[in-house]
């Protein structure tokens, strides 16, 4: 399906992608914590939230 080459090029494309947003991430880290206190509780209730709607499927589909 994919030819050797290009699954080389995915690989080292993830692997660039994730050391630039590892070190972007790094240099606004003072930023985040100033600026984003407290966005923990907005990922906790999605996630709450999104477990929910799992749990109502499974109690009406059996």
């Amino acid at each position: 399906m994919f030819s050797k080459e290009q699954i080389i090029f995915g690989i080292l494309f993830v692997i660039a992608f994730t050391i630039a947003l590892v070190y972007a991430y790094r240099k606004d880290l003072n930023l985040h914590k100033r600026y984003f206190k407290g966005s923990i509780w907005v990922l906790v209730a999605f996630i709450a939230f999104l477990l929910f709607i799992v749990a109502i499927k499974f109690v009406f589909t059996n």
